[in-house]
């Protein structure tokens, strides 16, 4: 990857991955944050940054709600994660007065606070930075990857499930990036089957292979399919580590291969 600018908060950023999808419901945030502790379980230093301003979710995976967000000369700190600081969280969650407001915005107060989040969070050095973002390719999306351009990110991993649907709306995400010249990483394929917690089988509720055909009709790398699990849904409502609690589990071995792909990618762009 080229050098990022000398200055600014970002500048101790190695890699920036922006997960996208032009359709809700299909995990983004889940993906983001397993893909976060995936990589900080291979021993790097990560950060994420939410911009689903209206449905912050990834302060509760994480058991980070209720945290204060604090200032220094530089600007905002990010909350810690975890005793070690090796990931760092930035989310309007954690400015909301009562988690259950609404933030009832019109573009512009959005897309300012969309750059103030990528300006003003000291995020000092990280090895990666994962941006989860809402569903759409509309105006959060354009101030998005305008503001984090001069950093020169990584890509987009974007994030699909099996059906015709899903897929269809996801080929205009596909599409949104190409315009905005953003290399895609590659495509997941989420909620691929369901994981039976009894006997282990996997069910494909949703049919499969949809994210595969797709990321080979556009010509992009498939990083992989991640089941419905339990555990990983468990995981995320209790906050807690899936990708240290459930080192067996099927949806562990998906996970760790996608933040392997990513490492690689990541090697061999530098």
């Amino acid at each position: 990857m080229d050098t990022a600018p000398e200055s600014g908060n970002l500048a101790g950023v190695r890699h920036i991955i922006l997960v996208l999808s032009g359709k809700g419901g299909v995990g983004k945030s889940t993906i983001s944050t397993q893909i976060a502790l995936a990589l900080r379980h291979a021993g790097k230093k990560v950060g994420i940054l939410d911009v689903d301003l209206c449905g912050p979710s990834i302060p509760r995976m994480l058991n980070a709600h209720g945290k204060d967000v604090h200032q220094c000369d530089s600007g905002w700190v990010p909350v810690y994660v975890d005793q070690e600081k090796s990931i760092s969280l930035m989310s309007i969650g954690f400015l909301l007065e009562r988690p259950d407001d609404a933030v009832v915005w019109r573009g512009p107060k959005k897309n300012a606070l969309i750059k103030q989040f990528v300006g003003d969070v000291s995020w000092g050095d990280l090895d990666f930075l994962i941006v989860d973002t809402p569903p759409g390719t509309s105006d959060e999306h354009i101030s998005t990857v305008d503001a984090l351009r001069p950093f020169n990110p990584m890509g987009a991993v974007v994030v699909t499930t099996p059906q015709a649907v899903s897929v269809g709306d996801v080929r205009r995400e596909l599409t949104f990036c190409k315009k905005m010249g953003l290399p895609v990483v590659g495509v997941v394929e989420n909620m691929s089957g369901f994981v039976c917690p009894h006997c282990t089988e996997c069910t494909n509720v949703f049919s499969k292979g949809g994210g595969e055909e797709l990321a080979r009709h556009a010509g992009v790398p498939f990083l992989g399919c991640v089941p419905l699990d339990p555990l990983l849904t468990q995981s995320l409502e209790q906050g807690k580590n899936f990708i240290q609690e459930f080192p067996k589990s099927s949806a562990y071995s998906s996970i760790t291969s996608i933040a392997q792909q990513i490492l690689d990618s990541a090697t061999q762009g530098s």
